[in-house]
């Protein structure tokens, strides 16, 4: 999942209260011959240090596991943070003393959220599939493009002049609400900011998360094992494809300020340089699928994956201003 948001104006209006935790979910290491065992979402794990990134021995902390299912991480302008529990049709908010709390519910399965610079919280919807506002008043912004329905919307991010990329993919089928039309190839989407629809580009295979660097001259996306840039155009066109890098099963993904993207995967938090180069992995007890940066500083990163919500404590910093 992935996205950016420049509303700092706009004010968190979670609910009061937090939820109570669930215990994490531990089983015994499966019998010669079983099943292997569900991942310990609690694991104690730590990172070997990936310079300006993240300190030797720096904690992957645990923060909840339980969740019916995660996604779409944001953080809030006084820095706390926003998630999709898209299974149970909620958005969840952690606060700055890490209290969970509902946000928001009846959001029509949401897997990727962002703030324009209206204040308006966009998001990814997948049920009836969608990109939409959720907050401060419920609205559509696209279901369509080009005389079809969208298939199933996945992930956000908004530009600095409120436009609006998206990613609809076409999922297997046991995963999707609607069939996709007849001749339809999955799309990277850009709703224009006077509210047109555009096809972006059709040259990705299996377009997930979706990202742009800090100048916003490149956009980068998730597609199966390898991340992916292109150039922007004027019109919020992409063009000039390139594979940028090799990925263990990329999702979300985020930026730092200084350009190094980070990647939600299969061990855990990939981190790649503007130039291309794979730095080094956080690793995480659980598959990642969403990443964002959060905190009073921009300098924690919180993530998600398979119900479980974890935070780290980094060196470098979030682009001021965004989402994640």
């Amino acid at each position: 999942m992935t996205i950016l948001a420049g509303a700092l104006s706009y004010t968190a209006c979670a609910q009061s209260g937090s939820l109570a935790g669930p215990p994490a979910s531990t089983e015994a290491p499966a019998s010669s011959g079983a099943q292997p065992a569900t991942p310990d979402p609690s694991r104690v794990l730590t990172s070997v240090g990936i310079r300006g990134v993240v300190a030797p021995g720096t904690l992957t902390e645990f923060l909840r596991s339980g969740f019916n299912g995660t996604e779409g991480v944001i953080s809030l302008p006084d820095g706390s943070v926003l998630f999709c529990e898209l299974n149970a049709n909620k958005i969840i908010h952690i606060d700055l003393n890490g209290n969970f709390s509902t946000y928001l519910e009846d959001a029509n399965r949401t897997t990727g959220l962002g703030f324009d610079h209206k204040g308006r919280l966009i998001s990814a919807q997948s049920r009836d599939p969608r990109i939409g506002v959720l907050m401060p008043r419920r609205e559509t912004l696209a279901d369509s493009f080009g005389g079809q329905p969208l298939v199933r919307p996945n992930d956000v991010v908004v530009d600095r002049k409120n436009g609006i990329y998206f990613s609809d993919p076409l999922p297997m089928p046991h995963t999707q609400f609607r069939d996709p039309p007849p001749g339809r190839k999955p799309l990277i989407l850009y709703i224009t900011p006077a509210g047109r629809v555009i096809e972006a580009t059709a040259e990705v295979a299996q377009p997930n998360g979706v990202q742009l660097s800090p100048d916003e001259k490149t956009f980068y996306a998730t597609d199966g094992d390898h991340l992916v840039a292109f150039d922007v155009q004027p019109d919020g066109s992409l063009r000039n494809l390139r594979r940028f890098a090799d990925v263990a099963g990329g999702d979300g993904l985020a930026v730092d300020r200084d350009g190094r993207l980070y990647v939600a995967t299969e061990p855990g938090v990939q981190i790649v340089s503007k130039e291309g180069q794979v730095l080094g992995l956080i690793p995480t007890p659980v598959r990642m699928q969403s990443i964002g940066f959060a905190g009073v500083d921009h300098k924690t990163l919180y993530a998600v994956g398979r119900g479980a919500v974890y935070r780290i404590r980094l060196l470098s910093r979030g682009v001021p201003g965004r989402a994640k």
